[in-house]
């Protein structure tokens, strides 16, 4: 299983019937493609759209359906389109459930950093500060590192998103949740053992006991 399946399966798990998600750019979006078949959760996008489905088949995609960032996106039976003024009411009105964001950085004590590089063209925020400061939960989906080296740091040296940590890191090899402001790990990956994770971790990591291996 390639490490995003991973990380979208197990994130998956998280979903409860009956919430409002909202799922960001990249890996996030693959989660609507695991949601498991007893429960019905209402995925928002915060350009203006809740209701969004699996990501469409190809040569099945319509052209005027997208999410925030113009990719294609399938819409439910009873979905349900508004402008952006409504869309981030709900966001910073505090009405989504959940969100699930991209990271570049998440430092021990939970804080993301996940919009920009100092030095390379950005289009923007978008919504990602809204959502890390209004969604009820966020959940980070990312690579344990990049190019070898550790996402999950002391301290993030790129800007960060916002100053509210987030609850929950899945990664391909792990889920670390940031319980009194210090990174927990709860559970590991299927065949990756715990210091395999503290070696891929630059972030000082608690560990209670047995850790439970990832259900995907």
């Amino acid at each position: 299983m390639d490490p995003q399946t991973t990380i979208a399966r197990r994130i998956a798990r998280e979903l409860r019937s009956g919430m409002l998600v909202n799922l960001g750019i990249g890996i996030p979006t693959l989660v609507a493609n695991y949601v498991p078949g007893d429960i019905r959760v209402f995925f928002q996008s915060e350009n203006g759209l809740i209701g969004t489905g699996p990501v469409p088949e190809e040569g099945m995609a319509q052209p005027l359906l997208s999410d925030a960032a113009g990719r294609p996106v399938t819409a439910l039976p009873g979905a349900s389109t508004f402008d952006s003024a409504m869309s981030f009411g709900l966001i910073r009105g505090g009405h989504v459930d959940m969100t699930v964001l991209g990271g570049l950085q998440v430092d021990e004590h939970g804080l993301l950093a996940n919009w920009m590089i100092p030095g390379k063209m950005v289009p923007g925020m978008g919504g990602a500060m809204d959502l890390v400061s209004g969604a009820k939960r966020v959940v980070v989906a990312m690579q344990h590192t990049a190019k070898g080296q550790p996402k999950i740091v002391k301290r993030c040296s790129l800007p960060l998103t916002s100053s509210r940590p987030v609850d929950l890191v899945v990664s391909e090899l792990a889920v670390i949740a940031f319980p009194e402001g210090r990174a927990t790990l709860l559970e590991t990956a299927p065949g990756v053992t715990v210091d395999q994770v503290i070696a891929a971790t630059e972030a000082t990591l608690l560990v209670h006991g047995t850790v439970s291996e990832m259900k995907l």
